[in-house]
This record gives C-alpha cells, structure tokens and sequence, in this order.
C-alpha cells in the first residue's frame, strides 16, 4: 500500500477511528529499570523532541514514566513543543485488569508524569498474571500465576477513562483476531479499538492481522520494527538479524540509507505505525531521517517477500498460560 499524500517530518500523522491522530513513527522507549542507567531515557526523550519526534510509547511497568515526563515539562517549558504536539501512548500492565483497577493505574501514570491527560492507553496483552502490585507474580516453585481476565469489563473500564478525559483513545496490545472480536462484538459497545500495537517488521509482516485491522479501522503499531536485541531469555535467536538481510541493505545502498531506515520506510508506506527504541543520540537521529526517500512498488513487494511469518518476541513467561502463544498471525 503506498501513500495518497507523502508524510514529511513536520507532519506525519494518520488519523485514528475515534477522531484523534497518531504520528506514523515515535520512539520507543522500552528500558530494564534495573540495568538501564538512570536518566538515559530523560536524555533520549529531550534529544528526540528536539531531533522532530512527537509521538512516544511507553509503559508504566518500564519504570522511566517520571522520566518522560520530565522532558516533556522541559521542553514544554523551553518552547519546543507545546502539550498538544505530543503523542504519549501508556499501557495498562497485566496485573491490572480487574475493572476497579483500571483507573487508579493509569493516574498512577498521570501523576508520575504530571500530566492531565495520555493521548493513547492500551492494554498490553489479552493475557493477565493474578492481580495486585507484584508485577511478575511467582508462586512458592517460582511458577508464575496467572489469572483468567474478563477483557470486555477491562475495555469498559477504559472507555470510562475516555470519558473522564483521562485519555483521548483507547487501544490494544499483542491481541489476534478473536481477541480483538471480543470487543468489536461486544454488546454496548462505546468505542472500538484505535490501534493493535503487535509485533511488525519485514520477517513478520502480519499480512492477515492488518487487513482485519483496516477493515475495523484499527490502525496497527509495530513494535520491535527494526527485529530486536539477541537476548535469548525472550528473543527466538534462531531466527537471522533482520538489519543483516541482503535485500533491506542492497536498497539501503541504493538510496543511501541504513538497512534500518528501509525497514522503517516500507512500513510507514504500509500505513503502520513504528515505535523504534533507542537511547543512542546517533540512532534516534538516524531513525527519524526517512522522510526523504520512498520505496517503489517493486521494492515493497520484495520486502513482502521476505516475511517468514515468525516472530522474534516470545515472551516465554506467558508459556503456560492456556491463551498461549499470545498473538498467533491471525
């Protein structure tokens, strides 16, 4: 699918199904609280912000949100952006499902970032561990436990956040298919979905999910669109470094980019949205400079080509649960 209009840098946005908008590439800004040093993603927010970026995903469970925030006050302050340039996507964590518990997490957001409001909050996966505040529940084997979810009363939940002008969309994580028609076919149904966010990237392009998805006028957030790090504790390692791959770089070599900006490129022309994370000042500078080129069609339908439709996420903790694997392709 190609682009009726082309995006720029100052202006890349895509409109969502409740009438709000999405910039069609943010940072990520995923981060292990324990070994991510303290202020590498305030830097990395202050330096994207200024860099062009508009749009960040992040979490609650990442443990930087105080973070985040705090580059958005100062660049507010400083008058680089105003409050309504930014897109800030949150996520509800796995143990909070139960509906009462909904709200108070998100404000837990809200206050840790000293904001009035997100622009877009999702549930993170359709699976949930028992709830409470221990965020990787373990039993006295260190089996973890999990908990049956009720994922239409924790979408009402959230559509009552909508309405309390707690946050502007509401979405979905890592959901397939029958997942995602358990809230379309809802009875009462307020608001649908604005977007999936799920894995995405030219080794598991999702061709089935997505035209599901635009059907419902889902839009789809590619998460790990550049593959992922080589950690075997969650990542299928088996499968090839997606930057090495010949055909992403022989274009790169083409237009004089990285193998990753091609990456990226192909999926904006496919109207998916990218959330590639880094701290690196280098990287977040390189990541964003794809606004200048655009791949023919031919060129789309070689990186199609390329899907082999396996994922490099696992989550291995979700092993087993009864709704795992977690998001199967359709």
């Amino acid at each position: 699918m190609s682009f009726e209009r082309s995006p720029t840098a100052e202006n890349h946005r895509i409109p969502l199904n409740d009438g709000n908008n999405i910039p069609l590439l943010g940072l990520g800004t995923f981060s292990t609280p324990k070994i991510t040093a303290k202020d590498a993603c305030y830097n990395a927010v202050k330096i994207a912000i200024d860099v062009g970026y508009r749009h960040f995903d992040g979490a609650w469970v990442y443990g930087n949100e105080a973070e985040v925030g705090r580059a958005f006050q100062e660049k507010i302050a400083d008058g680089t952006v105003s409050r309504d340039d930014i897109h800030y996507c949150g996520k509800l964590w796995n143990t909070y499902h139960p509906p009462e518990m909904v709200r108070p997490t998100l404000e837990k957001s809200l206050k840790l970032m000293k904001i009035d409001y997100i622009d877009l909050y999702i549930i993170e996966l359709p699976m949930a561990f028992k709830a409470g505040d221990v965020i990787y529940p373990k039993d006295e084997n260190g089996k973890y436990l999990y908990q049956l979810t009720d994922l239409c009363a924790t979408w009402e939940a959230l559509e009552a956040c909508k309405d309390a002008g707690l946050v502007k969309s509401i979405g979905v994580s890592n959901f397939n298919r029958r997942q995602l028609e358990q809230i379309l076919n809802k009875s009462g149904l307020k608001y649908k979905p604005a977007v999936n966010q799920v894995e995405c990237h030219p080794y598991f392009i999702q061709p089935k999910l997505k035209e599901f998805c635009d059907l419902h006028g889902i839009v789809i957030v590619g998460y790990s669109p550049l593959g992922t790090c080589r950690d075997p504790l969650w990542v299928n390692v088996k499968i090839p470094s997606l930057l090495d791959d010949p055909v992403l770089n022989s274009m790169a070599a083409k237009y004089k980019k990285t193998s990753a900006q091609v990456a990226l490129r192909y999926q904006i022309q496919r109207n998916i949205v990218v959330i590639p994370k880094s701290f690196n000042p280098e990287r977040i500078k390189e990541n964003f400079e794809i606004f200048d080129f655009c791949l023919t069609d031919e060129e789309m339908k070689r990186i199609d080509a390329l899907n082999k439709n396996e994922r490099y996420v696992e989550l291995l903790m979700w092993r087993d649960h009864p709704e795992y694997p977690f998001n199967d392709e359709y």
